[in-house]
């Protein structure tokens, strides 16, 4: 039994959509089984964070930060060269699987605007000029 089960959900979706790559209703479920909760109550904190996946992504997630701060420093340039670069748009995977794109309301770097983010690793400053070789990094 799970003493703190509210607390021990997210940490299990993080386990398994690491394992995974995203959380599928058959993860809910036995997430719900495993801390003895209802699946409801387990795809409301998965669906809350825009981090859990519950749909499959691409092998690497690239987070475009909108917030205001990104967006007055030319977000839109970014984003529209990662449309062209990778022939998706936001909420879009790849054919080859390789990249999901997603838009993200902030990346915590508003003073190196615009910024994005691939799998863990967070891109400052971030010009048209710099995607290919960022790309290049993950293919």
């Amino acid at each position: 039994m799970v003493p703190h089960k509210s607390a021990a959900v997210i940490e299990a979706l993080k386990i398994v959509q690491h394992h995974r790559g995203w959380i599928s209703d058959e993860s809910v479920t036995a997430i719900a089984a495993y801390l003895q909760m209802g699946a409801a109550e387990v795809d409301s904190v998965a669906t809350f964070y825009n981090l859990i996946f519950r749909k499959p992504v691409g092998r690497h997630v690239i987070l475009v930060c909108d917030s205001i701060s990104c967006y007055v420093m030319k977000y839109g340039d970014i984003y529209k060269a990662l449309q062209e670069k990778l022939k998706i748009k936001f909420g879009e995977t790849t054919g080859d699987q390789c990249f999901t794109l997603l838009p993200n309301a902030c990346l915590g770097c508003c003073d190196h605007a615009p910024a994005i983010m691939i799998d863990n690793d967070l891109y400052k400053d971030v010009t048209v000029g710099m995607l290919d070789r960022i790309l290049q990094k993950y293919t």
